[in-house]
């Protein structure tokens, strides 16, 4: 009989001590699993996950499983913020004004990052710092390139992922600054030369089919497209 409550006592101690053992998150939120660049991600989140085995910390990596899924995206946040092991977040925001909302409502004491997209400007105090791609200078050098074929101007338009993602709207914007000369034109209607045609831009909402039938529907409508 003792010998049996000395192994119950034993088993209740191994069972209390399974949380306490669990790795604490580093968790990776990204747009999409459906997205390629995003899959470069998880292998290296995984590649410091064995290259770490005896880490107090783990890489996890989520998203939804397509890229379009904004709202999962944002669910996904707040039930990963939930978590209690969960200790540091980086984010890649489909749609940065949901995922501040999300941020917001939560109200974390984690530090959050921006990764590949970022907040918004006003939201920015949301985050510790942001990891990616100057979004606006590449755009401006988009801008660059294109006026260096056309120098005379012409007519574009552009074909864009997600409306409210804050990368593709100030890649979008350092092009127009850079082919009309000047700050801040929600578009282009002769300045520098240049005129976005109508119904452009096009966003897709990250749908590459939708990106290619749209792209045919501009050039059957505007053959003349510089």
């Amino acid at each position: 009989m003792r010998k049996s409550l000395l192994l119950a006592a034993v088993a209740m101690l191994a069972l209390g001590a399974g949380p306490a053992m669990a790795k604490k998150q580093l968790v990776i939120v990204v747009k999409g699993l459906d997205n390629p660049f995003f899959e470069a991600i998880n292998q290296g989140c995984q590649k410091w996950n064995s290259e770490n085995a005896n880490s107090e910390y783990e890489c996890f990596y989520t998203g939804p499983a397509s890229t379009s899924d904004e709202a999962g995206e944002a669910q996904i946040v707040q039930d990963m913020l939930s978590k209690p092991d969960t200790v540091a977040m980086a984010i890649s925001p489909s749609n940065a004004p949901l995922i501040a909302q999300t941020i917001k409502s939560a109200n974390p004491s984690i530090p959050i990052m921006t990764l590949d997209a970022d907040l918004s400007k006003e939201d920015a105090a949301l985050r510790k710092t942001y990891l990616g791609t100057d979004n606006y200078l590449m755009g401006y050098k988009i801008g660059e390139y294109i006026k260096k074929g056309k120098p005379e101007g012409g007519k574009i338009c552009t074909i864009e992922g997600n409306p409210a993602a804050d990368n593709i709207l100030r890649r979008a914007q350092g092009m127009r600054d850079a082919l009309s000369g000047q700050k801040d034109l929600p578009a282009l209607a002769g300045e520098g030369g240049w005129t976005e045609v109508a119904g452009c831009p096009v966003f897709t909402n990250d749908d590459g089919a939708k990106g290619v039938q749209a792209m045919t529907d501009i050039l059957a409508a505007n053959p003349d497209l510089d």
